[in-house]
């Protein structure tokens, strides 16, 4: 099951250069806990809730690039929904952006995969009950 079909597409993301204040603004609003980090139009970074609180009190004067965390690791759109569960677990995270040709085009998320298991849990009990 490619992970096309759950991904959220062109997600929000911040820069290098914006302030983290706003990118916690842009995870409060849209309820996200990571957003990438774009440059010249191809994924640099990404930003979590866990950077951001290390820098509480400075938000509004810390640039994403203090924070980010460079060079994620990344999926494609035609990773498996079992090898990105795969990778999250082994390295302890909680969402993976997806490139095409070094471009975002979107993220994946626990909630995404949570989501795409009860979708496949669903078509089963479909499939047992006729």
């Amino acid at each position: 099951m490619d992970i096309a079909n759950w991904m959220t597409r062109d997600p929000v993301f911040v820069t290098p250069h914006d302030t983290l204040a706003k990118a916690k603004a842009l995870m409060d609003a849209g309820h996200f806990r990571r957003l990438p980090v774009i440059d010249n139009g191809m994924l640099e970074a990404i930003i979590t809730e866990r950077d951001l609180r290390q820098h509480l009190g400075y938000l509004n004067s810390t640039k994403v690039s203090a924070a980010m965390t460079a060079n994620p690791i990344t999926i494609t759109s035609r990773t498996t929904a079992e090898d990105a569960a795969r990778l999250m677990l082994q390295h302890k995270i909680g969402g993976l952006p997806v490139v095409e040709n070094g471009k975002l085009v979107g993220i994946l998320s626990t909630s995404d995969l949570l989501r795409a298991l009860l979708d496949v849990l669903q078509a089963a009990q479909h499939i047992m009950d006729a």
